[in-house]
């Protein structure tokens, strides 16, 4: 069994525990009032027991940091697009072997082979719309500067095949969270942004979470995203890029990621047979961690473990932002770290973080209690 080593069985525990947290924060370089920042949340079972928060949400406000502040999630995004179409799974209108060209039959004959499994798996082989971008052409799906979803779409309809036989290797794409959200329009005939409001979001109680689309919503509470330059910063908050929705649109709280996280330990939206496909790691050819180290990928998640203990995490980097998910659900644990910053590392933090709450593995009882 694994131990929770900042037990909650004394008020002195709690508050060494919080001490020994912010003291990491603050070795990462995070903990000044008068820069970008972070809010970081230790949870267990869905419920906030340590939180912090250090920083500007942006530099013209000057309002600070707090539990309820939104930062754009980035591809942390991608374990929303995954349980959308897991819903509609559930419903009964679509299957995970579903074919591109069953959804889109205007798409290429390329997307024949490429299923919906491959697509939540980062299977596909679709070409990187990132680097399609970079085409004499590619303006003209551009709107105010930045790529959209259909513009997406458009980009890989030019194209001709994929980078690989779908199916036959793992390669982390964008692109084919991009299709998945645009699936999810298609198949529940509404707007992304509004099937993850109904189904997800007001359900679970995130009435601040958000999928945001310049000019339609609003993101409530918003951090501004930014990066270093020489001593100062620089508000960076959008790019050509930033405009896409189902492979990074959402913005969130530490506050409603704890309703997410509370969801998902009591199977709220799915039950535990439906979740496993989720769970179940790829297994082909060419998974790796962002560093390059063997890792497994599920539907949204990366399933690789940490130590010997069950892991389901997720990172997210966009412009100005870095944020990061840490899921140990055999001890109902999850560390949230999210920067309105382009450094430092939320993973390596908040892994630290779960250092401190996790004991090396030894048989017995827990000591006192379960949580940070």
């Amino acid at each position: 069994m694994w131990l929770i080593v900042c037990a909650s069985s004394s008020i002195a525990e709690d508050r060494k525990c919080g001490e020994e947290v912010r003291e990491l924060v603050q070795a990462a370089g995070l903990g000044a009032a008068d820069t970008p920042g972070v809010a970081v949340a230790v949870l267990n079972n869905g419920q906030i027991r340590f939180q912090c928060a250090y920083g500007l949400r942006d530099f013209r406000t000057r309002h600070k940091i707090d539990v309820q502040t939104n930062f754009r999630l980035a591809s942390v995004t991608k374990q929303f697009t995954a349980m959308a179409i897991m819903l509609l799974a559930h419903d009964g209108k679509l299957r995970y072997e579903d074919r591109l060209t069953d959804i889109f039959p205007e798409f290429p004959a390329y997307g024949r082979a490429i299923t919906i499994r491959h697509l939540l798996n980062h299977t596909s082989g679709l070409m990187d719309y990132e680097d399609l971008m970079s085409s004499a052409d590619s303006h003209v799906f551009f709107s105010r500067g930045q790529i959209q979803d259909a513009g997406v779409m458009a980009l890989l309809k030019q194209q001709k095949r994929t980078m690989f036989s779908p199916g036959s290797r793992w390669a982390y794409s964008n692109s084919g969270y991009v299709l998945l959200g645009l699936i999810v329009e298609k198949v529940a005939g509404s707007a992304y942004p509004e099937f993850l409001r109904e189904r997800i979001f007001a359900p679970l109680g995130m009435t601040n979470t958000v999928a945001y689309v310049r000019g339609r919503n609003e993101v409530r509470n918003r951090a501004f995203g930014h990066s270093r330059e020489g001593q100062g910063w620089n508000e960076t908050d959008q790019s050509p890029t930033s405009a896409t929705l189902g492979d990074g649109g959402v913005y969130s709280s530490i506050e409603d990621l704890a309703k997410w996280d509370r969801a998902l330990n009591q199977q709220r939206l799915l039950s535990q047979g439906e979740m496993q496909a989720a769970l179940t790691p790829v297994q082909v050819e060419g998974v790796q961690e962002p560093d390059g180290s063997p890792a497994a990928y599920g539907f949204g998640w990366f399933l690789n473990g940490y130590h010997g203990q069950p892991r389901m995490w997720h990172y997210g980097e966009s412009i100005g932002f870095r944020t990061t998910i840490e899921r140990f659900p055999a001890v109902k644990l999850t560390v949230v770290v999210l920067e309105n910053r382009s450094d430092p590392d939320p993973a390596r933090l908040a892994l630290r973080i779960a250092d401190l709450c996790l004991s090396a593995h030894q048989p017995g009882p827990a000591r006192g209690g379960n949580v940070c």
